[in-house]
């Protein structure tokens, strides 16, 4: 607590002996050196511990804690703290399984699309969103429209690109909006591109995946009605947890899933699926928000990605034979960044020698319309000794 008090995030960022402490509180498998934590993030010792003795628990005495306290007490409370964390009225969040169950509940129950209206898709968004947007629009007689997003990018480029998406279709009503693109790394300007859009009768559904947790950021000064959001990456949640957001005010544009009538309409759990939750993940909450509000949140987490991606971005973009895919604009990028060898093809084949020659875990990214890349995602046990590796490896793979 000392370090939070004395230390602003771009300082505490540089601090390697805090993040020491901080990466001894996880236990890591030895092995290759992990840069793709952007599928998921690793629990605590202490929330993993939490999570196991809720699992025991949960098993020993099945049902009467539940029935009893968890389903009308314990739940409601849990979704409280996470509606917190979003700094949001708590009757606007529905906790779920993942950002997709999410983000596909809003979409196939957003209940203003019309035949002949028109949905907007991009290179960059997410398959299972892209998917499920092309599913409504089938289901709604509408059409999809499109868009692949400029490169090399940048801010005055991408909002004419949306400007110009805008004016040439004029019959579009939804859309989605990644916050941070999960092949490139890229951070849109949802602020600008959600003002842009609501000038135009559109509405946003937003894929905050990879940026709660790693971006401090407010919905209602984002103009966000309408997000999902995953608490396994940045947060240090158990696997198989999601958010809903809808703004109360546009509760009723989104129908209760599959005609839920567990709840009231004007609750927002009616528009989660419905199952049995992982109930000992769920009770493990209190103690991951604890622990992301102890090192700082998102802001001193945020601020600690965003170094280590300089530490190796900075040094690639000399290397000749490699290609950083994203803009070093502060308003585009966060702590994941992608890139390319321009002197080999095969992407794929550079993750695998990366990892067999160099030790170093990556993963390659396909489906933006700036081609195939190898995406770089730092933790939060990253040392810059290990991107330093990175940089070696990319100057010796570059040749």
């Amino acid at each position: 607590m000392t370090d939070l008090l004395l230390s602003d995030p771009s300082t505490l960022a540089r601090d390697e002996g805090y993040w020491q402490r901080i990466a001894a509180q996880y236990d890591v498998e030895p092995g290759p050196i992990n840069l793709e934590y952007g599928y998921f993030g690793r629990m605590t010792r202490h929330a993993g511990a939490t999570y196991q003795q809720h699992i025991d628990a949960i098993n020993r005495c099945n049902s009467l804690p539940l029935r009893q306290h968890f389903d009308d007490i314990g739940s409601v409370e849990i979704r409280n703290a996470a509606a917190e964390l979003l700094n949001v009225p708590h009757a606007s969040v529905a906790l779920t399984q993942s950002a997709s169950a999410s983000l596909q509940t809003l979409i196939r129950n957003y209940n203003r699309l019309q035949a002949g209206d028109q949905v907007l898709v991009s290179d960059l968004d997410y398959d299972s969103v892209a998917n499920a947007m092309r599913w409504l629009a089938r289901q709604r007689g509408a059409e999809v429209v499109e868009l692949s997003h400029p490169h090399p990018v940048t801010y005055d480029n991408l909002m004419q690109s949306y400007r110009e998406a805008f004016a040439r279709n004029p019959r579009l009503k939804l859309m989605p909006l990644t916050h941070v693109t999960h092949r490139t790394g890229l951070v849109m300007p949802i602020r600008e591109i959600a003002a842009l859009a609501r000038e135009h009768g559109i509405d946003v559904v937003l894929d905050g995946a990879h940026a709660l947790g790693q971006m401090e950021f407010d919905l209602e000064a984002l103009g966000i009605e309408f997000a999902g959001y995953n608490l396994q990456k940045w947060i240090g949640a158990p696997l198989s947890l999601g958010l809903t957001y809808i703004a109360p005010a546009r509760i009723g544009d989104i129908d209760p899933d599959m005609a839920d009538s567990r709840f009231a309409l004007d609750d927002v759990r009616s528009r989660a699926p419905y199952g049995t939750p992982n109930v000992p993940a769920w009770l493990t909450l209190p103690t991951v928000f604890a622990e992301h509000k102890a090192i700082g949140g998102a802001a001193v987490k945020g601020a600690r990605l965003s170094y280590l991606r300089d530490l190796w971005v900075s040094q690639a973009r000399d290397i000749e034979g490699i290609e950083v895919l994203v803009p070093d604009d502060p308003r585009l990028y966060c702590g994941i960044t992608s890139f390319r060898f321009t002197r080999h093809a095969d992407q794929a084949a550079m993750v695998q020698r990366l990892l067999n020659e160099y030790n170093l875990f990556t993963v390659g990214r396909e489906g933006s319309a700036c081609g195939p890349c190898i995406r770089v995602t730092p933790g939060f046990t990253t040392t810059p000794a290990e991107v330093q590796q990175l940089v070696d490896a990319l100057r010796q793979l570059s040749r």
